[in-house]
């Protein structure tokens, strides 16, 4: 019963105060398992373009829930390239 998960999470960017978004993908093995099998996908202002390496210390964020995110065999390489190609058209 393998199931993926979608993270999502949005800070204040601290070059320009836009939306900076974060994504990962995470993988349980069941209901009560951790997850593992944590994969980044991006990380970049929606706004600027700004690719800070992670939020600032006094900066607070919104954590969504995780999403139960259905992989069709795709490699996760290819779901990362897809995001930041994504993030880069809203520049």
């Amino acid at each position: 019963m393998k199931k993926q998960y979608l993270h999502l999470a949005a800070y204040r960017c601290d070059r320009c105060n836009g939306p900076f978004v974060v994504a990962s993908l995470a993988v349980r093995q069941n209901e009560i398992s951790k997850e593992t099998e944590i994969c980044q996908l991006g990380k970049v202002c929606l706004v600027c373009g700004n690719k800070q390496c992670m939020a600032t210390e006094f900066n607070t964020g919104r954590h969504f829930p995780p999403i139960e995110w259905e992989s069709t065999g795709v490699d996760v390489a290819h779901i990362q390239k897809a995001f930041v190609e994504m993030l880069d058209r809203t520049r």
